[in-house]
């Protein structure tokens, strides 16, 4: 009987995670499309690190999120703050604001990576800034996230729930029939 508790138990916990999980998904997938194009939680992007350039605080392979700004955020950085910048050829970079200039056009930055040797070559217009890093990291998360957006990783990421999904369900019908066998048998004895 305490086994059958144990399982009843443990029957409800995973069906609440997996609905969850769903839930979860369905509300990131769509947040993405009415934001635009990137997925936000509470006010945070996640992005993956693919370089080591601010090792050892912030690891190749990391999700990092990065806060949200505002237009008026912009230009209201100082030394030391770390952020996201969009570079010329549409690359978003993670460095720290090693100098900060106050120009005719407006605000310019000059970032180097914790890691790196140099400052970066070109500064960064306030304008580019697309986000505040405020330390939030998980190590190696990026390297799954990478994986799932290949072709080979899209494939197991798609059909590897759904195959966990089946095998639930016919665990959790097989089990039911069980159940109703055990009774049917009980009154049959009796």
């Amino acid at each position: 009987m305490k086994a059958r508790k144990v399982l009843k138990w443990a029957n409800r916990i995973v069906t609440n995670v997996l609905v969850l999980l769903l839930i979860s998904v369905a509300a990131l997938v769509l947040s993405t499309k009415l934001a635009g194009g990137e997925p936000e939680v509470f006010g945070y992007q996640l992005k993956t690190v693919l370089s080591g350039s601010m090792e050892p605080g912030i690891q190749t392979g990391s999700i990092i999120a990065v806060r949200s700004i505002t237009e008026e955020e912009k230009g209201g950085f100082v030394k030391g703050d770390v952020i996201t910048f969009m570079e010329e050829d549409s690359k978003l970079i993670t460095h720290r604001i090693t100098d900060v200039k106050e120009t005719g056009s407006g605000v310019l930055y000059t970032t180097k990576g914790d890691n790196n040797n140099a400052a970066d070559r070109n500064p960064v217009l306030a304008d580019n800034v697309v986000g505040a890093y405020e330390g939030f990291t998980i190590p190696y998360i990026g390297y799954i996230g990478s994986f799932a957006q290949s072709p080979n990783g899209s494939i197991v990421f798609m059909i590897l729930p759904g195959i966990l999904m089946l095998g639930y369900s016919g665990f959790t019908i097989w089990r039911a029939l069980r159940q109703i066998d055990e009774k049917e048998n009980i009154a049959d004895a009796k």
